[in-house]
């Protein structure tokens, strides 16, 4: 009813136990009711803890803005900055006409003249606050390129 469509509203987070602080995304494409399973963006290890979500516009603004921080961190003290952009088009799809406010937010805190180009994929690989990189879906990355001052 609505899948998979729907299923933007409502993607999945994704623990590999209760006390695992790392969290990653996965967002249904697919049903296939004869076999009666589901196709996700990105591997689901058997046994991993799933808790449905649901898609909140201001959290998903709030999101890209928190990137856009954490990204600023590391470009203190330079003359010019490019920021590359990579949405999830499901952040797309689920923020409609809201989505101009993703790019705005993040404007908001990169250093002031920052250029900024993008596009939208079906996942994004990044590092997890861990260092390592994994498939996100449903996520914002933004990835800074600047020059010394």
């Amino acid at each position: 009813a609505g899948l998979p469509a729907t299923g933007l509203l409502f993607p999945l987070a994704l623990r590999a136990n209760v006390s695992d602080p790392k969290s990653l995304v996965r967002t249904i494409l697919a049903v296939n009711e004869r076999d009666q399973s589901l196709t996700f963006a990105g591997d689901i290890q058997e046994g991993t803890l799933a808790q449905l979500m649901k898609a909140n516009f201001d959290r998903l603004v709030q999101g890209a803005s928190e990137a856009a921080t954490s990204t600023k961190l590391s470009a203190n003290g330079c003359s010019s900055t490019l920021a590359v952009a990579i949405s999830c088009v499901g952040r797309r799809l689920v923020l409609g006409e809201r989505t101009e406010e993703e790019t705005e937010a993040t404007l908001d805190v990169l250093p002031r003249g920052t250029q900024q180009i993008g596009f939208y994929s079906y996942g994004e690989i990044s590092p997890y606050t861990t260092g390592t990189c994994d498939l996100h879906n449903q996520t914002m990355t933004l990835t800074t390129l600047s020059e010394a001052a």
